[in-house]
């Protein structure tokens, strides 16, 4: 019997095709797009994100109120311009205890006030608003770590959907040839019907592949979008960097736990408000000290009641404001302060747990992911050699393609699990970077 040779089924495996890159009866072309690399895009997402721009303005923000505060500690200068026109005889007797007599004058003048002392309230109010500022701008560390960390996971799980794709459109382009081939022995009758019904079946689940990766692909490129910043799609050729051979990942996460510790600026942020609270906390327990302030004032009255007999006024004085009752208000306020404080040191204590755990999670997941690797680079390799010998098999007669079939699922199931292994390590090594602080 002679035999009609089919073509070679074995794919190369492919881990860095652009989107929409793939053409032809399978899928509608798409232009080609701008080169992407990593480094390129965690720039252009800290460049366009508006997470990042709130972050800022947001830290701007904070360090204004930190000049609020510290105003109190300056002189304050008011300008004014009175004129009076009383009712003849008329005192005003009720309303106040004041000087009832009023004059008919016009007049202006300047009124200076300085704080003096308030032993040390205003230090700690000042204090605290800048760690308030300092914790803000930690905030905004935290939030580019935050986008840099999405970006990378993003641009490597485009890479891996890209992969796919890639090894979806050689499968369909295989099984199809395959087809082909079948159908061609088959009206040759040299192989049954049943032979090509296998083939169509293994032809059609191969484009249902297809249509999953494409959606996969596009799904993954939007995500990468939009943490670009950009409104409308853009199809990037991603430039894939991943090392041929990756280094292992950490084997004891301890150590990375402590430097979590020390570098994780989210952590830096919390440190920081709660030494906020602790120096508000002081500042309000400090509402019953005293207060002095200097006073003074000077002005001229060029028209005035004869009863005021100078041109021009002035005063000096100090002022002592010491607070006997308000109705319990300072020790509500001291209260609440003591409470914000306690419970910003349990959100320190809470986000340290949950370092450590994720710290250490992330690292054993990077440990199982680089086994993957090796493992499904196992796989592929016996899948290779399954596929090879399957299709001599079914070439020489002594195999069913039931078989050839099978074989290459196992071989196209290999090739996708290797490139899913290779960028999910990397994803996982961005993890342990942002974990760390890194």
């Amino acid at each position: 019997m002679k035999l009609i040779p089919l073509a070679c089924f074995v794919l190369p495996l492919y881990v860095a095709l652009p989107l929409g890159a793939q053409e032809g009866s399978h899928g509608a072309p798409h232009p080609a797009g701008p080169s992407l690399t990593m480094s390129q895009a965690e720039h252009l997402a800290l460049k366009n994100n508006p997470r990042i721009a709130v972050a800022r303005l947001l830290a701007l923000a904070e360090g204004e109120v930190t000049r609020e505060v510290r105003s109190a500690e300056m002189p304050t200068v008011t300008g004014n311009l009175t004129a009076v026109e009383p009712h003849e005889g008329s005192r005003i007797t009720a309303g106040a205890l004041n000087n009832p007599i009023v004059y008919q004058r016009a007049a202006g003048g300047v009124t200076l006030s300085q704080l003096i002392t308030d032993f040390g309230r205003l230090h700690n109010l000042v204090s605290s608003a800048d760690l308030r500022a300092k914790a803000e701008m930690s905030a905004q560390a935290a939030t580019l770590a935050d986008v840099t960390v999405a970006v990378d996971e993003a641009f490597y799980r485009a890479l891996g959907s890209q992969a796919v794709l890639k090894v979806a459109n050689d499968t369909v382009s295989a099984r199809q040839t395959t087809s082909e081939q079948v159908s061609a022995l088959t009206n040759a009758k040299l192989k049954s019907t049943l032979d090509l019904s296998f083939a169509n079946v293994n032809l059609a689940q191969a484009e249902l592949l297809l249509l999953d990766a494409q959606n996969a692909n596009w799904g993954a490129m939007l995500s990468l979008n939009t943490l670009l910043g950009e409104e409308r799609p853009t199809s990037y050729v991603l430039v894939d960097e991943t090392p041929p051979i990756p280094s292992p990942a950490p084997e004891n996460p301890e150590p990375l736990v402590t430097l979590a510790f020390q570098s994780r600026p989210d952590l830096v942020s919390l440190n920081q408000q709660f030494a906020a609270a602790e120096k508000f906390r002081s500042a309000e327990h400090d509402l019953w000290k005293p207060t002095i302030s200097a006073l003074g004032t000077v002005g001229g009255t060029p028209v005035r009641a004869d009863q005021i007999t100078s041109s021009w006024f002035g005063a000096v004085g100090v002022n002592v404001s010491v607070p006997l009752f308000n109705g319990f208000l300072y020790p509500a306020r001291a209260k609440e302060a003591d409470l914000r404080a306690s419970a910003a040191e349990q959100q320190v204590h809470e986000l340290r747990q949950i370092i450590a755990r994720d710290v250490r999670t992330t690292v054993l997941q990077a440990q199982s992911n680089f086994r993957r690797i090796a493992v499904t680079q196992q796989l592929l390799d016996q899948a290779n050699s399954a596929f090879d010998l399957a299709q001599i098999r079914y070439k020489m007669g002594l195999s069913s393609i039931v078989e050839l079939n099978q074989a290459q699922l196992a071989q196209t199931q290999a090739q996708i699990e290797y490139a899913r292994a290779r960028y999910a390590y990397q994803g996982s090594l961005a993890a342990i970077r942002y974990q760390t602080g890194q």
